[in-house]
This record gives structure tokens, C-alpha cells and sequence, in this order.
């Protein structure tokens, strides 16, 4: 059983305030004419379902193409966890985040109402308490189902950082809406894009 956990993108997808929206252009077109349809995109690698890389907020940091595969494809575990404006290894519960080293962190906190037209300034974000505990237990990979793993008006990147430091990386804006906590195969591989500093992925969960 396979849980598609990307959500679909579309020009009507919100992205972070000032970033870059996603924009289509038809090149070639087969009813004017042309031999087969061809179509050029702009967008922000940050949209919809995608990884961050170290580049992102470490000039001197790995971009996307240079990270290893291993932390996207894998055992992982889905935590379903309560709303608060920070998360904290508290709200792991039981959970182990180093088996399997893989968590996705399902807070129900962006999109409540599934439009995604609207972006949400308000939003779980992870606890640099917690994104260092992630880092200590041996975990390759964290995942939310929120814009982004710091909050909305941070500056300083607490949580970014200190999962770079740690070695660990992250998803963001997944869709875990339909998906029962549990354990599960990962697969979330990011594209080779050189010199980027994140990655659109298609993200999805098998049973």
C-alpha cells in the first residue's frame, strides 16, 4: 500500500512570502501545430513537498546534488504529535527517533483546511531541543507537514542549524493528512539540481 504524501502543485500554490511562485509556460504546443507539447516551469526548489539542503542556510554547506541518497530512502517511523508552536522531545512519546533513524512528524498545523492556496503564517516547528535530541539518537531524517522546520518569523534558524550540525536532514511540506501513525518505507529522493540549495521530491510511504 503506497501513501502519496506530495501534495500536488499548481500556480495557485502559495509559497513563502517574496519567494518565487510557480509559473508555466507552454513552449511547444500540438494544437498549434507542433510535433509534441513541450513546457518550461519556474519555481522556488522550496515548494510542495522538498528537502533542504545545508546551502540553504550555511554559505560553505553541501548543496542538494552533493548529499547522500541513504537518509531519503528508508525505514521511517510517522509520530503524530499535538499542535504547539514548538515541538519538543517530549512530544516523541515513547518513540525511539533513532529506530528506524527516519521520523515524520505529522502536526496537522499548516494546512487545516487542505487549501493551499493560502500560506500559513502560523504553524509546529521544531524546538532546537528536539532537533538536537534528533541529531544525539542517531536519526538520518526528520519530516513535517508544515512550510518549514523553524518558525515563520525566524531569523536565526535555530532548528535549520542545529540539524546541520547534527548531520541530520529534513523535509518539508508534506502532506500527512491521510497517513495513520506507524512505520513505514520512505521514499523522498531529491533531484541532482547542482548548486541548489533544496529540491522538490516526490515523496511517498509504503506499507
Amino acid at each position: 500500500m503506497l501513501y502519496d504524501i506530495s501534495p500536488p502543485l499548481s500556480p495557485a500554490t502559495a509559497v513563502w512570502p517574496g519567494d518565487t511562485p510557480y509559473r508555466v509556460e507552454r513552449t511547444w504546443s500540438m494544437a498549434d501545430g507542433a510535433s509534441v507539447n513541450l513546457s518550461a516551469i519556474t519555481v522556488t526548489p522550496h515548494l510542495g513537498a522538498h528537502a533542504d539542503a545545508p546551502f540553504h542556510v550555511a554559505q560553505e554547506g553541501a548543496g542538494i546534488a552533493e548529499l547522500p541518497l541513504e537518509p531519503f530512502l528508508g525505514p521511517c517511523r510517522v509520530i503524530e504529535v499535538p499542535p504547539e508552536p514548538l515541538i519538543l522531545p517530549a512530544h516523541l512519546g515513547d518513540a525511539d527517533p533513532g529506530d528506524p533513524p527516519r521520523i515524520l512528524l505529522k502536526t496537522g498545523s499548516a494546512w487545516t483546511d487542505g487549501d493551499r492556496t493560502v500560506f500559513p503564517e502560523r504553524f509546529s516547528a521544531l524546538s532546537p531541543e528536539l532537533a538536537r535530541h534528533l541529531a544525539a539518537s542517531g536519526t538520518l531524517l526528520v519530516g513535517l507537514d508544515t512550510p518549514s522546520v523553524d518558525p515563520f518569523d525566524s531569523q536565526d534558524l535555530l532548528a535549520h542549524n542545529a540539524l546541520i550540525e547534527g548531520g541530520v536532514m529534513n523535509l518539508e511540506g508534506l502532506d500527512l493528512d491521510g497517513v495513520p501513525p506507524g512505520i513505514y518505507e520512505l521514499i523522498a529522493l531529491p533531484l541532482r539540481l547542482e548548486g541548489l540549495d533544496a529540491s522538490p521530491v516526490r515523496a511517498v510511504l509504503r506499507k
